[in-house]
């Protein structure tokens, strides 16, 4: 029996995600003078791409055997290698990963929101509404 119905278990997998890119941006920023350094990016959408085209192979002793099915999958990191934003051969916008970061703080922070109230609503219940 699943207590938290997955709603809590998808909050976290979401605050990962946001950890992980904020770690992507703040290494971003950090090295936007470093020379030939190539800015990097998280994206659940290259990741959920490339396991569409690569379907998951599976061993089946029957014919009415089901195909695997992805049910979720892993921020990916990947960085610009052709790109050059100046010409030192660094890859960082530093007006794009400011804005990157503001946007990536208020997903952050609703899904924390979330988390909060979910566990409010538990803990109402568990003190019988009062």
């Amino acid at each position: 029996m699943d207590l938290f119905g997955g709603t809590i278990s998808s909050l976290e997998k979401g605050l990962s995600y946001a950890t992980l890119k904020n770690k992507a941006i703040a290494q971003n920023i950090a090295n936007v003078d470093t020379p030939n350094y190539k800015a990097k990016e998280v994206s659940f959408k290259q990741i959920f791409e490339n396991v569409q085209k690569e379907p998951l192979a599976s061993y089946k002793t029957d014919a009415r055997h089901y195909d695997f099915e992805i049910k979720q999958s892993t921020p990916g990191l990947y960085s610009y290698d052709n790109f050059r934003a100046r010409p030192n051969g660094n890859g960082v916008n530093m007006d794009a990963e400011q804005a990157s970061l503001a946007e990536n703080q208020i997903y952050y922070n609703a899904l924390i929101d979330r988390v909060g109230g979910k566990l409010s609503t538990l803990n109402n219940v568990i003190k019988g509404g009062k």
